[in-house]
C-alpha cells in the first residue's frame, strides 16, 4: 500500500471533530452553536465572540452612563421638602380608627444662617466626621460606594458609602434614596451639583438642612439645643461634638450615651488632625464640652409624654423610619391606649399621691407609682401611668424602672410545677422557720410572713397565703432554672438569676413585663409582646406598619387554668381579699413585697385585661432604692396594702367602661397532675361583706369566735365587718399557740360604730425561760391596720385598704 503523508491523528479526547460547514461552505450570521465543530468546542464561543461581547458591553455601559448623566438634571431651584406634622392618636372605637389626639411630634426647628458668618472650624469638623475628602472630591467616592455595595451584597451590616455631597443631595433634593437605582441617580446629581455649586455653598446648605437630634434641624438650632448659644459662637470642641452626633443623633446624644458621644467626638478631632485642619497641640488641648440637658418641647408635658416617647422608641426599633422622619413624614399613628382607661389610671394614681386612698395622709414625694394594663388578646398596652410629668422625670416607672418582684414571682414557680405534673392538691410543710440544704447550704432560715405556721397545706392554699416555706420547697423540687424559664416564656425581659431564692422575687423586673407576663396567663398561655402602636398610616391613608399580634402558645391551657385558679384564691381568701374581692367578679392575681419593703406589688387579671400596680421609692440621691416610707396609719407598705387598694380603685373605674363591664369566668380548674385528694384545700369560711347597693349600717357587732384563730383569719373577719384592725402581741400564759388570737378588745359580740378600731391580741408563744434572753414582744401600742408582723426577706405580700380606710393585713 502506498505511503501516506497524513500525520497520525491525536486521540479523540484531545481533538474536536469538525464537520462540513454546509452547502458551498456558507457561514451563518450568528454562528452559535459553532458549525463545523462537535463536542465541547461546539458550545465554547470563539475568542472573537468573547472579545466582541466584552467590548460591546463596555460601550453599552458607557453609553448608558453618558445618557443617564445627560438626562438627570439638578432641579432648577431648591426643592425644599414640604415637611408635615406627624400626629399620634389614642385608640378609637374600632380597631385601626383614630381616637382623640394624644400629641404631635414637633415640626422642624430651623433657623437659616449664612455659611460665611460661621467659624471655619465648623465646616471642617463636619467634613472630618462625614467626608474627609469633601473639599477636594468631585462629589462621589468610587471606592466608598464599591466598598458599601460589596458589604451589603455579602449580607453584612448596612454600610454607607455616600459623600457629604450625596447626603446633601438626598436630604435637599431627593429626601430618601434606599434602592440602587436611587443611589445611582443621587451619585450623578452629586457630580453635577459639584460642578455647578461651590464647596462653600454645598456645605452651607448641608449645615442648614441636616438633623442633629433634639428636634433641631440645622447648625443654628443644634447650637441652641445643645449649648444654648448661637452657631457663630461654637468652639472647636463644641463643633466636633455636633459633627459627632450627625450619623445617629438619638444614639450618640451625650444625654443618652455620654460614653459613645465622647468616643465619636474624639474620632472627629483626630480626623481634623489627620486632614491638617487642627494641630496636634490644639487637639491635645481640647476637652469634652459641657452640653446642656435636653429641654423637650411641651409636646411631652405631663404623663402622656411617657406614652409619646414609648411610641417613638417602638417605631424607631422597627428601623423603618429615622428619628427625623417620624417628625416630618406626616404619619398618622394610632396607639393601643384607650383614652378612658388611661384617664382612670392617671386619676387613680394621683388620688393615691393625694392621700385619697388612706386617711388623708400623703406618701413621700419620692414614691414611684406604676400602673399598666395589657390586653391579653393582642398584647396592646391599654393604659400606662409612668409618672406625673415626663419633662420633670423622663424615667418611665412602668417601662424603665426595674424593681424587686417579691412574691409576684411565685406563680412562675407554680406554673413550672404544674408543667412537671405537680398538682395543686400536693401538700407541703408550711411551718416557719425552716432550713433546707439547698438554701444557702442550710445556714439560713426561710420564714413566712410574720413567721406564721400553716401546717401541712396544698399549693392552692400556699398560693393564697403566699407561704414562703412551701414555695421554697417547690422551687427546690422543680429547680430554679425552671422558674427562670417560665418567667422568660411568659414575657419577663430582664435576666433572672438561677438560684433557689428567685421564687421569692429577689430579681428586679419592669412593671410592664409583669403586666405582660400575667396577660399571658389570662390568655390561656398565649404570649404576646406588649406594644403601644396599633397601626401607622401614610399621608395617603395606606397602612405603613402594624405589629404582630398573633402570639405563640407558651404554656398549655390546662396548666394556665390551674395556675389561674390558685391565684383567684389570693383574692377570694388571701392577701388581696379586703381590697380586691369587693369588686365582685372573678379576679386572679398575686401580691408581692420585696426585701426591706423596697417595693410592693399587686398584679392581677380578668379574662379581658391584666394590670400591674407597683410602688417603690428612691433615696436622697434619686437613684438608690430604699424602704417605702409608710403613711396613713400603715406600719409597712406591702403588696396587700396600697398596691391592691390602688389596683381595686383603678379597676373599679375600668369595669365601669362598656368594653370591660361584662363579668367573664375563667376556665374551670383542670386538676393537672391528678384529681384533688380528700385533703385538698378546704373551702374557706366566707365572710359576709355588706352589699354595696344597700345602705351601710351605722353600727356593727364584733364577730364572735375570733379567739384561737390565726391572726390573718381573725383580721379578715373584722375587715369583712367594716372594722379597722389593730394588732398587738404578748406572750401567752394560757398555752395559746404562737400566731393565734388570745383575746379581742372590744370583746366579741360588742356593738361598736362602723369603722371602729378593734384590737387583736396575738400570741407570741410561751413566755421565755428566765435564763434565756427573751425576745422583746412587739410594742403594746396598737399598730395600724395591715402590719401583720415583721416582713421576712423578699417575701411579697400584705394588708389592704379600700380607699376609705388605711390598708390592712395580709402577707405576701
Amino acid at each position: 500500500m502506498a505511503a501516506s503523508n497524513r500525520r497520525t491523528a491525536p486521540p479523540r479526547a484531545r481533538r474536536a471533530t469538525r464537520r462540513p460547514t454546509g452547502e458551498a461552505g456558507k457561514r451563518r450570521f450568528w454562528d452559535y452553536p459553532r458549525s463545523g465543530y462537535t463536542g465541547l468546542h461546539r458550545w465554547l464561543p470563539s475568542w472573537r465572540v468573547v472579545l466582541g461581547t466584552f467590548i460591546g458591553g463596555v460601550f453599552l455601559v458607557l453609553g448608558a452612563g453618558v445618557a443617564a448623566f445627560a438626562l438627570v438634571q439638578p432641579p432648577d431651584a431648591l426643592a425644599e421638602v414640604e415637611f408635615e406634622t406627624t400626629t399620634v392618636y389614642f385608640a378609637g372605637a374600632a380597631p385601626g380608627q383614630p381616637g382623640p389626639v394624644m400629641g404631635q411630634f414637633a415640626e422642624q426647628k430651623r433657623e437659616i444662617v449664612d455659611y460665611e458668618t460661621l467659624p471655619d472650624h465648623i465646616g471642617k469638623a463636619v467634613a472630618a466626621g462625614e467626608d474627609k475628602t469633601f473639599f477636594s472630591n468631585r462629589g462621589i467616592s468610587i471606592t466608598g460606594m464599591a466598598r458599601a455595595f460589596i458589604n451589603n451584597v455579602q449580607g453584612k451590616p448596612t454600610q454607607g458609602g455616600s459623600t457629604l455631597t450625596q447626603q446633601y443631595v438626598e436630604r435637599y433634593y431627593q429626601n430618601t434614596t434606599k434602592d440602587y437605582l436611587g443611589k445611582a441617580k443621587e451619585a450623578i446629581l452629586a457630580v453635577k451639583i459639584t460642578q455647578s455649586e461651590s464647596k462653600e455653598k454645598i456645605m452651607g446648605r448641608y449645615l442648614n438642612t441636616i438633623y442633629f437630634g433634639r428636634d433641631a434641624y440645622g447648625i443654628q438650632a443644634a447650637a441652641q439645643a445643645y449649648f444654648h448659644k448661637n452657631a457663630v459662637d461654637l468652639s472647636v470642641s463644641e463643633a466636633a461634638l455636633l459633627a459627632a452626633v450627625i450619623p445617629s443623633p438619638n444614639n450618640w446624644d451625650p444625654a443618652n450615651s455620654p460614653e459613645k458621644a465622647q468616643q465619636r467626638w474624639g474620632i472627629v478631632l483626630d480626623s481634623m488632625v489627620d486632614s491638617g485642619w487642627l494641630s496636634a497641640a490644639d487637639r491635645a488641648a481640647q476637652t469634652f464640652p459641657e452640653w446642656k440637658p435636653y429641654a423637650r418641647s411641651e409636646t411631652y408635658r405631663g404623663p402622656n409624654g411617657h406614652l409619646l416617647k414609648m411610641v417613638e422608641d417602638e417605631l424607631l426599633a422597627t428601623k423603618l423610619w429615622r428619628e427625623d422622619e417620624l417628625r416630618t413624614r406626616g404619619l398618622d399613628i394610632i396607639t393601643t391606649i384607650d383614652p378612658e382607661v388611661q384617664e382612670a389610671a392617671r386619676v387613680s394614681a394621683e388620688e393615691l399621691r393625694a392621700g385619697a386612698l388612706s386617711d388623708g395622709s400623703t406618701p413621700d414625694p419620692r414614691l414611684r407609682v406604676s400602673v399598666v394594663s395589657v390586653d391579653p388578646a393582642t398584647g396592646g398596652i391599654v393604659a400606662l401611668y409612668g409618672g406625673p410629668d415626663y419633662l420633670a422625670d423622663a424615667r418611665n416607672t412602668a417601662s424603665y424602672d426595674i424593681i424587686q418582684a417579691g412574691s409576684t414571682f411565685k406563680p412562675f414557680t407554680l406554673v413550672a410545677a404544674l408543667e412537671k405534673g405537680i398538682s395543686l392538691s400536693t401538700r407541703y410543710d408550711g411551718r416557719s422557720p425552716q432550713r433546707f440544704p439547698e438554701w444557702e447550704n442550710g445556714t439560713k432560715d426561710v420564714r413566712n410572713f410574720g413567721n406564721q405556721d400553716f401546717g401541712n397545706i396544698d399549693l392552692a392554699e400556699a398560693t393564697a397565703d403566699s407561704v414562703n416555706t412551701v414555695y421554697a420547697q417547690l422551687n427546690i423540687e422543680v429547680g430554679p432554672q425552671a422558674t427562670v424559664d417560665v418567667a422568660k416564656k411568659a414575657g419577663v425581659t430582664t435576666e433572672p438569676r438561677i438560684e433557689v431564692a428567685n421564687v421569692l422575687g429577689t430579681d428586679s423586673v419592669h412593671p410592664l413585663d409583669m403586666a405582660g407576663a400575667y396577660a399571658t396567663f389570662a390568655a390561656q398561655g398565649v404570649q404576646r409582646t406588649p406594644h403601644i402602636v396599633q397601626t401607622v398610616h401614610n399621608t395617603d391613608g395606606s397602612v405603613a406598619w402594624t405589629p404582630d399580634t398573633a402570639g405563640n402558645q407558651a404554656f398549655a391551657p390546662d396548666v394556665m387554668a390551674d395556675a389561674t385558679y390558685a391565684m383567684t384564691q389570693v383574692v377570694e381568701r388571701g392577701s388581696a381579699e379586703r381590697n380586691v374581692k369587693p369588686l365582685g367578679r372573678p379576679i386572679a392575681g398575686k401580691t408581692g413585697t420585696s426585701n426591706e419593703n423596697k417595693s410592693a406589688w399587686f398584679v392581677g387579671y380578668v379574662p379581658q385585661l391584666a394590670t400591674a400596680v407597683a410602688l417603690s421609692q428612691l433615696g436622697e440621691d434619686d437613684k438608690t432604692p430604699v424602704t417605702i416610707t409608710p403613711w396613713g396609719g400603715v406600719r409597712e407598705v406591702t403588696g396587700g396594702s396600697y398596691p391592691s387598694a390602688l389596683w381595686a380603685t383603678y379597676m373599679e373605674r375600668v369595669f365601669a367602661q362598656p368594653e370591660y363591664a361584662e363579668e367573664m369566668d375563667f376556665p374551670p380548674r383542670a386538676n393537672v397532675g391528678g384529681k384533688p385528694t380528700a385533703t385538698a384545700t378546704p373551702t374557706p369560711t366566707e365572710t359576709v361583706a355588706p352589699e354595696p347597693t344597700q345602705e351601710a349600717p351605722t353600727e356593727v357587732q364584733v364577730p364572735g369566735g375570733l379567739a384561737g384563730r390565726t391572726e390573718a383569719d381573725a383580721a379578715g373577719a373584722l375587715q369583712a365587718a367594716n372594722l379597722v384592725v389593730n394588732v398587738t402581741y404578748e406572750y401567752s400564759t394560757s398555752g395559746v399557740a404562737k400566731g393565734r388570737v388570745i383575746r379581742v378588745d372590744p370583746g366579741e359580740g360588742s356593738t361598736v360604730p362602723v369603722g371602729s378600731a378593734v384590737t387583736l391580741v396575738v400570741s407570741n408563744g410561751p413566755a421565755p425561760q428566765p435564763t434565756q434572753s427573751p425576745q422583746q414582744p412587739q410594742p403594746t401600742q396598737s399598730p395600724p391596720p395591715g402590719n401583720g408582723g415583721q416582713q421576712p426577706p423578699a417575701n411579697g405580700q400584705q394588708p389592704p385598704g379600700n380607699g376609705q380606710q388605711p390598708p390592712a393585713p395580709g402577707n405576701g
